[in-house]
């Protein structure tokens, strides 16, 4: 299955993913950590061991500082 995913601040980018791929395996695939990044749905946080049903998607990146 291809999944759009908009990285904000950041490019679009499509990904093909297997059945049964979660959410953390698309944060894979284009470099982030699951503890760096989350992903929405419609806007809304979904679990990183979440399998993947939506062929669009958002990736925010978490920002930490000091």
């Amino acid at each position: 299955m291809q999944v759009t995913v908009d990285v904000k601040g950041d490019d679009t980018h499509v990904v093909t993913v297997e059945n049964g791929a979660t959410y953390d395996d698309i944060l894979l695939q284009l470099g982030f950590s699951p503890q760096e990044a989350t992903v929405l749905s419609d806007g809304q946080p979904v679990p990183g061991d979440g399998h993947v049903t939506e062929t669009e998607l958002t990736v925010l990146r978490l920002v930490a500082g000091g």
